[in-house]
């Protein structure tokens, strides 16, 4: 059985006892739960100490007048909103606009006729009881916003983690292999991305490195990167996609172009995901310099001579993860003491300025000569730099990723 709906509190104010009487005993046949008071004053003492649902107040009082306790009364501190009327003989449009002003409801003309008297006291019903569901509703959304918020700062909280721990798939951001030397920049644009830089070794003799984009932006992204990072980690040689393992563990190295069409086999017929990624992976070899490697659908990646030309390289190629059965060039390579290969994501030429133009493959270009004369990891972070200038903020959009190849010559090892 429902519980009774609670009766409305209604307080009549008048200095007219005869008034509030006839008052009193139309709301209580109605239902309504009565109070009394005689003046402005002491009718904002009972405000004060109790709530009411509804003010009837006369407009001439002693003390008090009742658009002034109309003011007071708004002031008074509490959730729910009483409805006010204001009990007058007045009639002229500029009372009634002070009445308003003071934050009267509705008004009554008295001598009071009992039908109307009804009719606005069910206006005043309609409005509290809207006013009360929307109470209730502000009140379910409050309680919604704040178990959000701590969804939100729980998700937060895993998303630091999350990016703690993508930053340490990269855990050696400069590698000094005597003829040759790999310097790493990885900086995502929000608290995990989708690029990926890395280098392992395939032999003593050979060197891979990488640099990897998943389509896409969040946590996906990020799962999808740091699963091929376990296919191109040192660490786990027998899980490495780049690798020939024999029985007694890693034999050789498979060749750049088979290489990306292992990934691209991987990602169709096995992690069956939606996503895609571009990529140059390259295959080096630290005695003579030569250097195999393919574009799949990546920025072209750069050749810095040792005379200070840029040289931009590959033919694009299709991203990895889009056609079965997709095949790739390799781009074979000769490199020269002290020449350098420059990889990089496109958050790099498709950063954007304040103005919204983007860096483009030229803009990048300039870049690089600026810093051409700069070496391994100086290089990097003057080029993230120049990239903040540029964007004017340190707020990339996108992913920014880069690995840079410095070839020495085999005199240095």
């Amino acid at each position: 059985m429902n519980a009774p709906a609670r009766r409305r509190r209604v307080l009549v104010v008048d200095d007219s006892r005869a008034q509030r009487l006839l008052l009193r005993v139309s709301l209580a046949r109605w239902g309504y739960d009565v109070a009394e008071a005689g003046s402005g004053d002491a009718a904002l003492e009972m405000c004060r100490a109790g709530s009411f649902d509804v003010v009837l107040s006369d407009w001439v009082m002693p003390g008090l007048s009742g658009p002034d306790f109309c003011r007071a009364f708004r002031a008074l501190p509490g959730d729910s909103y009483g409805y006010f009327i204001l009990l007058t003989s007045k009639s002229e449009k500029d009372e009634v606009a002070s009445g308003l002003d003071a934050g009267a409801d509705d008004f009554l003309s008295k001598p009071v006729n009992p039908a109307e008297l009804r009719a606005r006291m069910q206006a005043g019903e309609r409005l509290l009881e809207m006013q009360r569901e929307l109470h209730d509703k502000n009140r379910l959304l409050g309680a919604a916003l704040t178990e959000l918020q701590g969804v939100y700062d729980s998700l937060d909280r895993d998303l630091i983690e999350a990016r703690k721990l993508q930053q340490s798939l990269v855990r050696d951001r400069h590698r000094d292999f005597g003829s040759a030397a790999v310097s790493l920049m990885l900086r995502p644009s929000g608290h995990v991305g989708g690029d990926l830089v890395g280098y392992f070794q395939l032999n003593p003799r050979r060197l891979a490195f990488f640099s990897v984009d998943v389509s896409g932006h969040g946590v996906a992204s990020a799962m999808m990167a740091a699963r091929l990072a376990g296919m191109l980690s040192a660490s786990a040689p027998d899980a490495n996609i780049a690798l020939v393992v024999g029985a007694n563990g890693p034999v050789d190295a498979w060749p750049p172009e088979i290489v990306a069409a292992r990934l691209n086999r991987m990602v169709l017929e096995v992690m069956q995901v939606d996503q895609y990624f571009t990529c140059v992976y390259a295959d080096a070899d630290l005695e003579t310099g030569r250097v195999a490697l393919v574009q799949a659908g990546h920025p072209h990646p750069m050749l810095l001579t040792g005379d200070g030309r840029v040289q931009v390289l590959g033919e694009g190629g299709l991203p990895i993860g889009l056609v079965p059965g997709g095949a790739w060039d390799r781009l074979d390579l000769q490199m020269q003491p002290g020449d350098r290969l420059f990889l990089m994501t496109d958050g790099l030429t498709e950063c954007r300025n304040v103005l919204g133009a983007e860096l483009g493959e030229d803009g990048l270009t300039d870049m690089v000569h600026h810093n051409i004369s700069l070496g391994g990891e100086a290089f990097l972070d003057a080029l993230q730099w120049d990239l903040e200038r540029f964007a004017g903020s340190g707020d990339f959009a996108d992913d920014v990723s880069a690995v840079l190849f410095d070839w020495r010559g085999s005199d240095q090892r």
